[in-house]
């Protein structure tokens, strides 16, 4: 007896729609999208044969997915129940695991997902899942610093109160320097940006001296006003210092600067006495970062001196005065928006800072 072809599969209202989702998604699972395809070949009056031969399957593969489309429908495309029970892997139990230092006898600083998944006897990407949902991260260490400051709260008040009121009629300067800023040649020249490609240099250079960067912001405005000098002694801090008196004459000023050395030498107590119209606030010890000078100076590295290039000190300072040129053409104030009262809150917590290993 001749083989007839199956007669066109009858589809259930408004699972054509479903069928062609399933068939165009790629986000599931590639069998389920095969069987919807069967089923819609099949509803197209196509053999069993030949719908086979199009989607990479058997005939009989054709004919149960027919079947099980016809009891059950989309759903019955579902893959099966399996037999067993399933696995139940506790991801707390791993981040528990993962909280405890590894053996000593292993001889290593933290757990990596192989490690620790070879120790418990499961999968390493099942330790990486568990990772990513409790925010876990072995291989990643942060810094901290407590302040301890006896006077840590009135420095504080103090200097949180001339960011968020700054007095009438004065200026209030936030004061550092940035050292140790090298002058670095690289030994072959860059090749910039690509479409699809990052700008890319050598990692090897030539070391040409250094430079400190003296730097004075004014919170009212974002102007700088700043130098360059091959040292950062008393000698450069007065000489900076006697520049922002000539910058600002005539006017109340309010210096806040960090506890370095440098800006307590008698020679610089003696000029500020001297100099009644300025007035210094300390930042707390530890606590370099109140000072909004460090701020500027986080946006002229990334934007000036990461990616600096140059010959000689000479080109370096140039290149650092062209910055403080361009950004007092189109500078912002500075805020903080914070109170003395929140900064405590976290004054001796740790605040840490990330590095990968």
């Amino acid at each position: 007896m001749a083989n007839h072809p199956a007669a066109p599969l009858l589809l259930r209202q408004g699972d054509r729609e479903k069928l062609q989702s399933l068939v165009r998604s790629t986000a599931v699972r590639a069998g389920l999208a095969q069987r919807a395809r069967i089923v819609l070949l099949a509803a197209e009056g196509i053999s069993n044969t030949e719908i086979a031969e199009k989607v990479g399957t058997t005939r009989n593969t054709v004919i149960a997915w027919r079947a099980r489309y016809t009891e059950a429908g989309i759903k019955g495309l579902a893959d099966a129940d399996r037999s067993g029970r399933p696995r139940q892997i506790d991801h707390r139990a791993i981040v528990a695991a993962s909280l405890r230092p590894p053996p000593k006898k292993l001889g290593v600083t933290h757990w990596s997902s192989r490690l620790l998944g070879s120790r418990l006897g499961i999968d390493h990407t099942t330790v990486a899942q568990a990772w990513r949902e409790y925010g876990v991260a072995p291989w990643r260490e942060g810094t901290f610093k407590f302040s301890t400051d006896p006077q840590l709260v009135a420095k504080v008040v103090d200097v949180v109160g001339l960011y968020l009121a700054p007095p009438e009629n004065a200026v209030v300067l936030c004061v550092d320097e940035k050292s140790q800023i090298q002058a670095l040649e690289r030994t072959s020249p860059s090749l910039p940006m690509q479409p699809g490609k990052p700008a890319a240099r050598t990692h090897d250079y030539i070391r040409h001296g250094t430079s400190t960067l003296f730097a004075a912001l004014e919170i009212a405005t974002g102007h700088v006003t700043a130098a360059c000098k091959p040292r950062h002694r008393r000698q450069e801090f007065l000489a900076f210092l006697k520049q922002i008196a000539r910058t600002y004459p005539d006017q109340q000023l309010h210096l806040v600067m960090d506890n370095y050395a440098t800006h307590k030498t008698p020679e610089v107590k003696a000029w500020l006495a001297e100099n009644a119209r300025f007035r210094v606030h300390f930042t707390p010890t530890s606590a370099s970062w109140l000072n909004l000078v460090e701020v500027w100076f986080s946006i002229v590295e990334r934007q000036a001196l990461h990616r600096a290039e140059v010959a000689s000190v000479q080109e370096l300072n140039a290149k650092i005065r062209a910055f403080v040129t361009g950004w007092n053409d189109r500078c912002h104030p500075f805020v903080r928006t914070k109170t003395s009262t929140e900064i405590l809150r976290k004054a001796n917590r740790p605040t840490t800072s990330k590095t990968g290993h």
